[in-house]
Parts: structure tokens; C-alpha cells; sequence
């Protein structure tokens, strides 16, 4: 075990806990109190400005525009990841931060009820009245889980706590996770019923063609690879933990669908709109992380090709000689700490698809030390030719990098 890497991860779950685990978000701009005080503020131009401002900004406005620090149930579900590797390697001194976090997830449950979020055009006040701390809420008839603030898309705003594809995916994951460590039904449950939310509210087909998972809302028909791809990677999980295969058939469908739409060359486009053409390091890492779990936990051979070629595409295209990750694959600012993340995650495990995967993951790391690492103990967002962004978010950043130190030392 590499002592560095030991006394890193250390000092940023030290960081982390000291925060309670709340943070700022990239995309937190409408959780400000000014789209309540200012109703002329609150409409779709000026919502997209402003997120695009706070996203972009080296300066953290935040403070000044009354946006809280919130926990975010990605960013638990990171943190309970996290935790179930430290413990297995005798890291996690305090083994009741794993129980915390479960209760942290249950408590973050969003509540089901379609009529709460069947409306895009609602207002930030109206999304702001969402109840998404109460887990006996008699709508909720499935467990799942959204983000700690609305955002808004180019079409469509998604309300605060509204249960989305990704979000729920991460949390039944982690939930998964400890029920294989701790042996208890009831995450099993929760896990199954997260299951249950995709295949019964998400999953659509368009003839014999398209299969996919609705992300970010139910309503929506967007063609997301990283979505469908994860979304199908749950389900098989699920499948083998549980014995029941009825979630087989739609995942396979909406997986092979996603991995047709690969680029010849390895690749794949973030979205099949001509408004999700771009190519990313860490949306690419989500597929590649995807197809291998639907792999190894159906036991299928029908994806290798695609895993060769991808992973292939992803190496030679998102790394410099010094191992910083880009985050495009044709150009390499900005260098964003959720790239060094997913780009240590994905090559640790396509180790045995490559010899120097293990190296470069270190490279990875070694970069981010180098550049990204605040001694107060946590890593900054992004570099850029000409600055860096030194805020630190907890969901995007802190969460993410220590799953990926945490995986690092697994090896």
C-alpha cells in the first residue's frame, strides 16, 4: 500500500467529515434565494446565465448570492463507496460513518410522485416547497433519489429532488455495495426497488430500434449513453443479487442500443441530439465502467469488441505524457478533478486490458497532486491554460476523489 496515497486519502476524508459532508456544486446557481426574492430572475434565459456564471467562475459567489451548502445523495453514495473500501483495507478507524451514511441516503429519499414533477416550466419557489427530506412519505412508492438543487437544461427545468437515472443509479450502487459487505435485506430492498423505478417509469422503446432510459425526467425521450449504459449496468447487478431476470431483457436491449452507437474509432458522443455531439473523458469512463459491470455480472461476451475498442480510443485520446487528463479528446482544457477521478476509476479496471493502465492511473494522480491539491485538504475543480479554479465542491470533487484514492489503494 502506497503510504502517500494512504496519508492523502486521510487528510481529505479528515476534510470532508470536518464539513459534515456538505458542499457547493458546480451546478447549484438556482438554489440561490435571489430567484425568490427576484421573480423576473426566475425563467429560463436568466437561469441558464446564472449557471453558467457560478459554473465558470474562479471566484466562488455563492456566499453573496445565498446559495447554502447542501448534501447532495450522489455524493453521499461517493462517500459510502468510498468508505466500504477503506474499511476492507483496515482504513475506515470509525466504522459507524458507513452507518451514518446509509442513514443519510435514506433520509435524502426523493418522494415519488409524478404529479410533483410533471410540469417543466415550475417555478424555482414552486420546486423549493418539494418535500425530499421525508422518507414516510405516502407517495413514494419506489426508493430513489435526485439532486440537492433544481437545474436547468435547454429544454426543461428539473425541479429539486426530482428522482433522476444517474442519481438513483450511484445510491443503489452504493446500498449494493453494502449489502455484499453487511448481508442485510433491506438495503437488498431498497436497492430492488430503485431497480423497479427504472424499469417501471424510465424505460422506453421507439419500435425495434431505440432502447433507452428517460433522463433527467420521465417525460423525457433524450438518447444519453452514460444514462442508458449505467441504468442497464444496475439492473444487471440487481439481476444477480436478487434471482430475477425480468430486468435482463430491458437492460440488454437498451445496452446493446448504447454500445451500437459507439464511432468507429472507439468513441462515443455524449447524446444522440446534435446538441450532445462532444466527446468527454469522464461521461466515456461512466460507458467503459458500465459495459464491463454488465459483462462480468451477466456473464456475457457480447460487448467485447466494444470494450477493447473503447478503452483503446479512451487511452490514446484523454491523456497527456505527464498524465493529465483532458477533458475532450481534442483538446485538453479545461483539467477538471471529476476527469483525474473517473480517469483512475476507468483505468484500474481495465488493468488487464492494457499493462500500463495501472501506471498511467498513478501518473493521473501524481498530476492532480501536483496541481490540484489545496494543503487545507481538499482538491481544487479546474486548471486552465491561463488559472486555476480553487473552489472546492464536495459532490463533483471531494466525493469522486475519494472513491478513486480509495480504489487506488485496493490495488
Amino acid at each position: 500500500m502506497d503510504p502517500a496515497v494512504r496519508d492523502i486519502t486521510q487528510k481529505l476524508l479528515a476534510y470532508c467529515q470536518r464539513n459534515d459532508w456538505a458542499g457547493y456544486d458546480p451546478y447549484d446557481a438556482l438554489n440561490s434565494r435571489l430567484f425568490q426574492g427576484i421573480p423576473f430572475l426566475d425563467s429560463r434565459i436568466p437561469r441558464l446565465a446564472l449557471t453558467q456564471l457560478l459554473k465558470r467562475s474562479p471566484l466562488n459567489l455563492r456566499p453573496v448570492l445565498f446559495i447554502p451548502k447542501t448534501h447532495n445523495p450522489k455524493a453521499m453514495a461517493l462517500f459510502l463507496m468510498a468508505f466500504l473500501k477503506l474499511r476492507r483495507l483496515g482504513l475506515l478507524e470509525d466504522e459507524n460513518l458507513v452507518h451514518h451514511m446509509i442513514e443519510k441516503l435514506i433520509t435524502l429519499r426523493s418522494p415519488w410522485d409524478p404529479s410533483n414533477f410533471a410540469n417543466s416550466s415550475n417555478s424555482i419557489d414552486s420546486t423549493n416547497r418539494i418535500d425530499s427530506t421525508n422518507p414516510s412519505n405516502s407517495n413514494n412508492a419506489y426508493w430513489c433519489w435526485g439532486y440537492s438543487f433544481p437545474w436547468q437544461t435547454r429544454t426543461i427545468l428539473v425541479p429539486r429532488g426530482a428522482p433522476n437515472l444517474v442519481c438513483t443509479v450511484f445510491v443503489a450502487n452504493a446500498l449494493l455495495d453494502a449489502y455484499e459487505a453487511y448481508d442485510d435485506p433491506e438495503l437488498l430492498s431498497m436497492a430492488l426497488s430503485a431497480a423497479d423505478y427504472i424499469l417501471d417509469e424510465l424505460y422506453w422503446t421507439d419500435g425495434n430500434s431505440t432502447s433507452c432510459f428517460s433522463y433527467p425526467l420521465p417525460s423525457s425521450r433524450a438518447k444519453v449513453h452514460n444514462a442508458n449504459l449505467l441504468g442497464a449496468a444496475l439492473l444487471c447487478r440487481v439481476s444477480r443479487l436478487t434471482g430475477e431476470r425480468r430486468f435482463l431483457e430491458p437492460a440488454f436491449k437498451v445496452a446493446r442500443y448504447s454500445a451500437g452507437q459507439q464511432h468507429e474509432d472507439g468513441s462515443w458522443s455524449y447524446g444522440e441530439h446534435p446538441t450532445q455531439r462532444w466527446i468527454d473523458n469522464f461521461h466515456t469512463g461512466y460507458n467503459l465502467c458500465a459495459l464491463h459491470t454488465i459483462a462480468r455480472e451477466a456473464v456475457t461476451q457480447d460487448f467485447e469488441t466494444h470494450l477493447r475498442l473503447g478503452f483503446r480510443f479512451y487511452k490514446d485520446h484523454f491523456f497527456r505524457e505527464d498524465g493529465a487528463p483532458c477533458y475532450f479528446h481534442d483538446r485538453t482544457y479545461p483539467i477538471d478533478i471529476h476527469s483525474v477521478a473517473q480517469s483512475i476509476i476507468t483505468l484500474l479496471l481495465f488493468r488487464d486490458f492494457h499493462p500500463a493502465s495501472v501506471q498511467l492511473a498513478r501518473s493521473v494522480l501524481s498530476w492532480a497532486m501536483s496541481q490540484m491539491w489545496d494543503e487545507q485538504g481538499f482538491f481544487h475543480y479546474q486548471v486552465h491554460r491561463r488559472y486555476r479554479n480553487r473552489i472546492c465542491f464536495m459532490r463533483w470533487s471531494q466525493a469522486w476523489m475519494l472513491l478513486a484514492l480509495a480504489t487506488l489503494l485496493e490495488q
